[in-house]
């Protein structure tokens, strides 16, 4: 019992001291911090992207820090040491914070998501997913939520591989929460961890019908079940027939008959009226 309130109580600790890191040194930059005890003392690890930031000119800022958690948690000899991060773009609190700092400024939140969204992905990871929340525009909260890749978001392997940031941004019209997932690595069958997904090409499938395949390198085949393969050239389109003109003696007759209708009072019809344009035609 005495084992797990210590335990809990270095938790409450290391979550102390990065809240106190985080308000009293919001300019560092810096992602997270770990607590290691040594024989000497306890060792703060900071890590972050710009170790200058931290370290000050000649070490003013991490000595000035030191005092201040010396006195704030009654640490004997605090030793603080600065780590870099490698590829700050795989880190999702350096992106979160990076994000945060941009909609303070004033920036759109869907450029800024997929300006992020992009230098992650480049960066070499599997799969990130960016959630900004909040007012965003508007009178009206929005959520603006923007993914890549392939990434977990519950098991074991999501606690594990996944990496989680969170991060507020305060702007004139209120409160705005980012939510960053970066998955680094992913595990396959077999147990091992894998830092690149391989896309392959769909595997080749027949057909009966006369459908395209594809075959196993991704190029297009295809399989016509009829004995003679299509060509090329234009089909033959068919050529359209010209209707007979109707003989002389017929239209001939049909003058006649509306002569006489004239004569007899009688109005003549539609049809009558284009025989009289076919002969001024011609």
């Amino acid at each position: 019992m005495a084992l797990n309130k210590y335990f809990v109580k270095q938790g409450i600790k290391e979550v102390s001291i990065d809240n106190f890191i985080r308000q009293n040194f919001p300019s560092t930059d810096y992602s997270d911090i770990e607590l290691q005890r040594t024989p000497l003392g306890i060792k703060i690890v900071i890590n972050t992207h710009k170790p200058g930031r931290v370290i000050g000119r000649s070490g003013s800022t991490i000595n000035r820090m030191g005092e201040l958690l010396k006195k704030k948690f009654d640490l004997d000899n605090p030793q603080l040491d600065v780590k870099s991060i490698a590829n700050p773009n795989l880190d999702s609190k350096t992106v979160a914070k990076q994000i945060k700092t941009a909609l303070e400024r004033g920036y759109n939140y869907k450029k800024i998501g997929n300006v992020s969204l992009k230098k992650v992905m480049d960066a070499g990871a599997i799969g990130v997913e960016i959630v900004i929340s909040g007012k965003l525009g508007g009178s009206k909260g929005r959520v603006g939520k923007f993914i890549g890749g392939y990434i977990k978001h519950c098991g074991n392997t999501a606690e594990e591989l996944v990496d989680y940031g969170f991060e507020e941004a305060n702007t004139k019209p209120g409160k705005i929460g980012i939510k960053v997932k970066i998955m680094k690595e992913l595990q396959d069958i077999t147990g091992e961890k894998v830092t690149k997904i391989i896309r392959r090409s769909a595997p080749e499938k027949k057909s009966s019908e006369g459908y395209d395949t594809v075959d196993a390198e991704g190029s297009l085949d295809f399989d016509y079940s009829e004995d003679e393969p299509p060509t090329d050239e234009a089909e033959e389109k068919p050529e359209k027939v010209e209707a007979e003109s109707e003989p002389k003696q017929e239209v001939q007759q049909r003058t006649e008959g509306t002569e006489k209708d004239k004569a007899a009072g009688k109005k003549p019809k539609a049809g009558d009226k284009k025989i009289k344009k076919e002969e001024a035609k011609e």
